[in-house]
């Protein structure tokens, strides 16, 4: 405990002049103080070189970052670009919806004639994504088929014998093209060649065809009957005309004459009474045979067709849309508001890109629709093969532009939400072409760019301006060859670095 006190006091006379501390008759200890004193001095002088040595370090010592940024050239006033030399394309990029040629709608409804009172979906053949060929069972309703033909016109009415029209050349061509050919009818025509395919085609799907007499009653049945009772009134007549005649009644005598009066009225009568049922039973045999119920059929553009959407449940009421085809080439429907509007037209070059699936395409657009398309949704119940809704569906609003794709999109672009760049306009050939910043314009009215020389000095050359697009502006120098692909032009100037 003494030592420990007696060391408190030597480090506590380090902080005091020499001259300061109280002398004592202890030799010993004024020594070991003298040297303690001459050891911190030693310690703090080394300690002030060291820390004067680091700070020369750190002036002196760079990084290798610190080299190269005090070796680069000072920062340049002026921003520059490249004079390029090649096509220009302005360029209106929008929003698309990728869409078949055409979309159907399939609303099941019951068949007339076979004694069902709602539509009741009893078989489902197809899922969505499937495939559909023509000829090819989509469902059957309360028994009855559904399924699709080729064709442009929309069903509207059943086709029945005896029927003429457009609607009945396109249901003959349909299904000549399966195998069932309409011969000797002529086109337009429901015959007898016609009812022929049309029974070989329902044979062929698995399912007999409705009569177009209904079920009440077999009017060919009745007719014939007629033109039976007819025939045999007519040799009736013609027997009791022969019996009224006397024996040995001369040709010319009165008595002959009135029988023939009488017998040949009732013969006279019976031909044109069998006549007129030989007319019935012809128009009968006409008018029966089977008929296409509009129920029944679904008339697409083109083949394959794809499934889009199936809503339908075996075994429950069909309510609405059962499913939803899709036939044609895949194209892009737009919609685009009237400045874009103005500068688009048909035949313009186009991209699509998909941003989901990463596919992109070129293409051409097709149509520029004259009038503006306003909000809408699809009210009512379509008829089975009724188009759907435009696409846009509620909301879609402004010119309708439609492109073309140069090779088919793949099916599962179907319905997507795509980008469409379209060309507005393009230079002929490759021009001189420099950022839109970069043109200026005098007060002595010239329209000119700055090119900055090699060696850092400026020059103005004149310029005319043409097509504009992307930032970019085609330009011609007014003087030949005064500016050239390469050079470097003025597009502003560097704002100093604010001072901290």
């Amino acid at each position: 405990m003494a030592q420990e006190l007696g060391t408190t006091t030597d480090v506590a006379r380090l902080s005091l002049p020499e001259s300061d501390l109280p002398e004592t008759a202890e030799a010993t200890s004024g020594t070991s103080g003298r040297r303690r004193r001459r050891w911190v001095v030693a310690v703090a002088i080394g300690a002030v070189v060291t820390t004067l040595g680091g700070l020369g370090a750190t002036v002196l010592v760079k990084s290798p970052a610190q080299v190269a940024a005090d070796a680069a050239a000072p920062r340049p006033d002026v921003l520059t670009a490249t004079v390029e030399h090649r096509v220009l394309t302005s360029s209106v990029i929008t929003r698309g919806q990728v869409v078949a040629g055409q979309t159907v709608e399939v609303i099941p409804q019951v068949t007339a004639g076979v004694g069902a009172a709602r539509p009741v979906i009893t078989k489902l053949r197809v899922r969505p994504g499937d495939t559909v060929k023509a000829g090819q069972v989509l469902m059957e309703v309360s028994g009855r088929p559904v399924f699709v033909l080729e064709g442009s016109l929309p069903v509207y009415r059943d086709l029945s014998p005896g029927a003429t029209g457009d609607d009945i050349a396109q249901l003959q061509k349909a299904l000549k093209a399966l195998g069932h050919s309409s011969t000797p009818d002529a086109a337009g025509s429901f015959g007898a060649g016609t009812k022929a395919a049309l029974n070989s085609f329902y044979k062929a799907v698995g399912y007999s065809p409705v009569s177009a007499n209904g079920v009440e009653g077999d009017p060919v049945a009745e007719a014939r009957s007629q033109v039976v009772a007819a025939e045999r009134a007519l040799e009736d007549a013609r027997s009791a005309q022969a019996e009224a005649s006397e024996p040995g009644e001369k040709p010319g005598s009165e008595a002959a004459a009135a029988t023939r009066g009488d017998g040949g009225k009732a013969v006279r009568r019976a031909k044109e009474d069998l006549a007129e049922a030989k007319k019935k039973l012809t128009a009968a045999e006409a008018a029966a045979g089977p008929k296409l119920p509009a129920a029944e059929v679904v008339f697409l553009q083109s083949f394959p067709a794809r499934v889009d959407s199936v809503v339908a449940k075996v075994g429950a009421e069909a309510t609405g849309t059962a499913m939803t085809l899709s036939a044609g080439r895949l194209v892009v429907q737009a919609y685009v508001p009237e400045h874009q509007k103005d500068l688009i037209q048909a035949g313009r070059a186009a991209e699509i890109y998909s941003e989901v699936t990463g596919l992109s395409a070129k293409g051409e657009v097709t149509l520029v629709s004259d009038e503006r398309s306003e909000p809408g949704s699809s009210t009512g119940q379509a008829k089975p093969g009724a188009p759907a809704p435009a696409p846009g569906g509620q909301g879609a609003t402004g010119w309708l532009v439609e492109i073309t794709p140069s090779e088919p999109l793949k099916a599962e672009l179907t319905g997507q939400d795509v980008r469409v760049t379209v060309a507005a306009a393009s230079t002929d050939g490759k021009s001189l072409v420099v950022p839109i910043t970069a043109i200026s314009s005098g007060a002595d009215g010239r329209t000119t760019v700055t090119v900055l020389d090699e060696s850092g000095e400026r020059r103005r050359v004149e310029i005319r301006a043409g097509t504009a697009g992307d930032g970019f502006v085609a330009v011609t120098p007014v003087v030949d060859r005064s500016l050239a692909g390469g050079d470097r032009v003025i597009t502003g100037v560097a704002r100093a670095k604010a001072s901290p």
